[in-house]
């Protein structure tokens, strides 16, 4: 009976939780749920899986205090904002521009997290004029010839299990709730000993990630559009992008984001590469840092050159 209790007010909590701070905006693009906090410089926050305006809301306050303006948005299939009928990369990054447009925003500073990171991309190669700065964290984008390594981290019976997980709000809540080793290691793509490792507040901010997921049947249609989206091929090479990029990753990642940073160092003109040992897929650990390390990359883009450099941290 506590089961029930339990579940019925955690899930009403989130339902609430998504059903306000954000709006309905009419785009040529079709309509996108976003929100936006803070005044100041424009940072364009795109979600990764799993997400939805309150996951960029969560992510962008640390830098609406710091004195910018975070606009997020739902993307496609997420929450409030539907999927066209073919969706791709391209015609995310068009949305992305058609938001900016209603809001009357001409540039903006693109900050991506994971799965975020394809359209991101495209924003940058399709709009070089409009995006000032390209900041990619964990980038969930997985470029030609490495595919399998989005698609083979889960053994078939795992995959089958998580994906049922996904498929539900009640099993979705018990896995965070009764098999939170299992949620961490394959929904957050962290090793379970790095949280146990960490700090209180650090694991409590991991803990509240995954919470956050709920209601996981409002955002199914985004989830399923991933495998599809993160494998995507770009419409220019890397090498065309002329926006000052800071990717961020950790070795230890289950995603496997770490190689995919360390290409798109190698391939964006002007990137910045910046490496940690541990923290996995949700930097645990290292979250003050990388706030930092953007913060500071948004203020001294002008000092970047077009070379690769990696830092590596976090031993």
């Amino acid at each position: 009976m506590w089961i029930s209790y339990d579940y019925r007010r955690d899930i009403n909590r989130a339902r609430n939780r998504v059903a306000t701070g954000s709006r309905i905006i009419s785009t040529p693009c079709g309509p996108i749920e976003y929100a936006e906090v803070g005044s100041g410089p424009v940072i364009l926050g795109v979600h990764g899986a799993g997400g939805g305006f309150d996951q960029g809301l969560t992510f962008g306050a640390h830098f609406a205090k710091k004195g910018y303006r975070v606009i997020t948005m739902s993307r496609f299939g997420y929450l409030r904002t539907p999927a066209p009928p073919h969706p791709s990369i391209a015609l995310q990054a068009d949305a992305h521009a058609c938001l900016l447009d209603a809001l009357g925003v001409r540039s903006a500073a693109v900050i991506s997290v994971s799965a975020g990171a394809p359209s991101a991309l495209e924003f940058a190669l399709r709009y070089p004029a409009r995006c000032t700065a390209l900041v990619l964290l964990m980038p969930g984008w997985w470029y030609p010839g490495s595919a399998s390594n989005a698609t083979t981290r889960l053994g078939p019976a795992e995959a089958y299990l998580v994906n049922r997980f996904l498929g539900s709000d009640f099993l979705f809540w018990a896995l965070g709730k009764f098999m939170p080793d299992m949620a961490d290691r394959t929904v957050l793509g962290t090793p379970p000993a790095v949280i146990a490792a960490a700090s209180p507040g650090e694991q409590a901010r991991v803990a509240a990630i995954l919470q956050d997921i709920l209601p996981v049947s409002q955002r199914q249609v985004g989830l399923a559009l991933e495998g599809q989206l993160t494998v995507e091929g770009l419409s220019k090479p890397l090498e065309s992008i002329t926006a000052p990029t800071l990717t961020i990753s950790a070795e230890d990642d289950l995603y496997r984001t770490y190689a995919n940073a360390v290409y798109l160092a190698r391939h964006i003109p002007h990137c910045r590469f910046i490496g940690y040992h541990t923290g996995g897929h949700m930097w645990v650990g290292h979250n003050d840092e990388v706030i930092s390390a953007a913060t500071a990359f948004l203020h001294d883009q002008g000092s970047l050159t077009p070379s690769y450099a990696e830092q590596r941290s976090g031993m």
